[in-house]
């Protein structure tokens, strides 16, 4: 199937308290450009993520939304730090002794110096995180393949229309060709017998110009190669795949043909229909900077 570079995908994914978001979007692309925006506790999956969605997209700029919630009702611990709090308590009592003052030491008073109560985040299990998001991205990476699918089908359709077009201005070409030769060797003795008082011809030297032109004016070779381009572009539109760099460049070589065919020719039907098939080179040119 063929694939075009726009498309959209999103998911979300909630199990227990845990509650993961991701969207994406993309747009054409010479090569596979990923940016990813997410909280930094997802950080450290930032590798396993790009490796997840290499196994659904090969081209395209591709943006990437991750939001992550945790609903759970407490995701910290206190900690109380005793040797700390003695060690305070321990120097309290020695300037209480020392100065004469009241020990008036309470638990709330100690309990604010620092250190003696601290807060510590909840190890994460990393492995259940990871199984959450990552079914989250295979999720919207589906839903985003079908997005491409759906728009690759359609740019299929339009570009075989196009490419059917192109074998019928080449086919008019090739029609064509051996009568602007047979028109030119008619106007030549015609010219010749008009000069001429006698209306003697030297057929030889006839045939000699006759051949000179026909050979200037000779495309069969380009019109073969560019029919050749054409019918492959077909093929590896049906077949599909990752075919966008290929197309590229049996683009290029049309264009190619078509410039030579057009220098060549000294015919208005065959300008005519070597500028249509240019025109519609150059339309199939963009739409297939959009295929993957």
């Amino acid at each position: 199937m063929i694939k075009s570079m726009t498309g959209f995908g999103r998911v979300e994914v909630e199990e227990g308290a845990r509650k993961i978001c991701v969207e994406l979007k993309s747009v054409n692309h010479r090569y596979l450009d990923v940016s990813i925006k997410m909280p930094k506790k997802l950080n450290y999956f930032e590798a396993s993520i790009r490796n997840e969605l290499k196994n659904y997209i090969s081209r395209g700029k591709v943006d990437v939304f991750i939001t992550y919630e945790d609903f759970s009702e407490s995701n910290v611990v206190i900690k109380y730090n005793k040797d700390v709090a003695a060690e305070y308590l321990k120097y309290l009592k020695s300037m209480s002794e020392e100065f004469g003052l009241d020990d008036d030491i309470r638990v709330s008073t100690l309990s604010r110096y620092p250190e003696v109560f601290s807060m510590e985040e909840q190890n994460v299990d990393e492995e259940a995180l990871w199984a959450l998001l990552q079914k989250a991205i295979k999720g919207a990476s589906e839903n985003f393949i079908e997005t491409r699918v759906k728009e690759g089908e359609n740019l299929k359709n339009d570009l075989i229309g196009k490419l059917d077009g192109m074998l019928e201005n080449v086919d008019f070409i090739e029609k064509r060709s051996p009568v602007i030769v047979e028109e030119y060797r008619q106007r030549l003795a015609d010219k010749v017998h008009e000069l001429l008082e006698d209306g003697r011809v030297d057929e030889s030297r006839l045939v000699m110009e006759v051949a000179i032109f026909a050979d200037k004016v000779c495309v069969d070779e380009e019109l073969v190669r560019l029919r050749s381009h054409i019918e492959t572009m077909k093929q590896n539109l049906i077949e599909g795949g990752s075919v966008g760099r290929k197309l590229d460049f049996l683009a290029q070589e049309m264009n190619r043909e078509a410039n030579t065919t057009l220098s060549k020719c000294n015919d208005l039907e065959i300008s005519n229909h070597a500028i249509e098939l240019k025109t519609d080179i150059e339309k199939v040119r963009e739409q297939i900077q959009n295929i993957e």
